[in-house]
Formats: structure tokens, C-alpha cells, sequence
């Protein structure tokens, strides 16, 4: 990921755990916030819940300098809404060269939002949103590698989280 950079098995070891060992999901996701912007060193990682329902888009946790500037809204704004949409993940090397960004930060530069999908990869239930203050931060590897991590952590958002057994504990 950008400058020095976790061992890709590791960080899908580390998540896995994470993930298996959760018994709160805000905990879990907090943690998990943290390792991904760690294993990048970049400065925000956010983890949104996808309302459909509602139209809405809530930040469940974040790691860096300060608060999402949106902490909710609707589920059509933004770079978030484009990948909730298509189901794909948004890389934007230039955010202010995409009218689409929200600008959360003024130091931002690039943004990537990944979808967490549902079990059946039907619909977005969650989104990964990375932030950099370096143009270009996220190469082919590193998108493909967050999507990795966002079907590592997809468990976290399902609807029975914390009611099902799990590799053989209640969760």
C-alpha cells in the first residue's frame, strides 16, 4: 500500500482474526479501521453501513486525524454513491478533479471506496473508504488487495452478527 507496507498475508491474517475473534461488531470494525490504515500508513479509513431502506450511507467507525465531515448522507452522493451503484469500487487518483467527491478533507488528494457486498453479492451492505494526501495512492494491488479484505470483513455486516454460531463459538 503507500510508503512502508504490511505483508499482504499478514494483514488477511491479522483481519481474519479480527474477524472470527469479534464479539462487537463496533469493536471489531474499529480495529479493523485501524490495521488497514496502519498497513498503509494513510491518513483516514472509514467504515460506512449502507441503508437502502432508509437512502442513507452512516459512518460506523474511522481511524485518523478527525471525524467523517459526513457522517451520514443519502446513499446517492459522492464517490461512496457511485460504488454503491455500480457494486464496484471507485479509485480516484485526483479527487478534485472528480465533481463526485465530497470534500471531507482539504488535504485529501485521492480517495478509494470499496463495496462490502452481501452473501450473495447482491447489494452493497458496507463501504471501505481510504483516504491519501498523495495523488495516485491506490495501484491495482492495493485495490485489489482492499477488496480482498472487504470480503474478509463482509461477516461484519451481516444482519445475524452477534446472534450465530461461528467456527464453533456463540457470537
Amino acid at each position: 500500500m503507500g510508503g512502508v507496507r504490511m505483508d499482504r498475508h499478514m494483514l488477511m491474517r491479522e483481519l481474519g482474526i479480527l474477524v472470527s475473534a469479534a464479539k462487537d461488531r463496533v469493536t471489531a470494525l474499529q480495529s479493523v479501521a485501524e490495521v488497514l490504515r496502519s498497513s498503509g500508513r494513510y491518513r483516514w479509513v472509514g467504515l460506512y453501513n449502507v441503508d437502502r431502506a432508509a437512502g442513507t450511507v452512516t459512518n460506523i467507525v474511522w481511524s485518523g486525524p478527525g471525524a467523517p465531515e459526513y457522517p451520514a448522507f443519502p446513499i446517492t452522493k459522492g464517490l461512496t454513491g457511485a460504488a454503491i451503484f455500480t457494486r464496484k469500487t471507485v479509485n480516484v487518483g485526483d479527487v478534485a478533479a472528480d465533481p463526485r467527491y465530497l470534500t471531507a478533507f482539504g488535504t485529501t488528494r485521492s480517495e478509494i471506496i470499496v463495496p462490502v457486498l452481501d452473501g450473495a453479492s447482491q447489494n452493497v451492505v458496507g463501504t471501505i473508504d481510504v483516504e491519501s494526501e498523495k495523488p495516485n495512492a491506490f495501484s491495482e494491488e492495493v485495490q485489489t488487495l482492499l477488496e480482498a479484505c472487504s470480503k474478509l470483513i463482509r461477516p461484519l455486516w451481516r444482519p445475524d452478527f452477534g446472534t450465530s454460531v461461528r467456527c464453533g463459538h456463540l457470537t
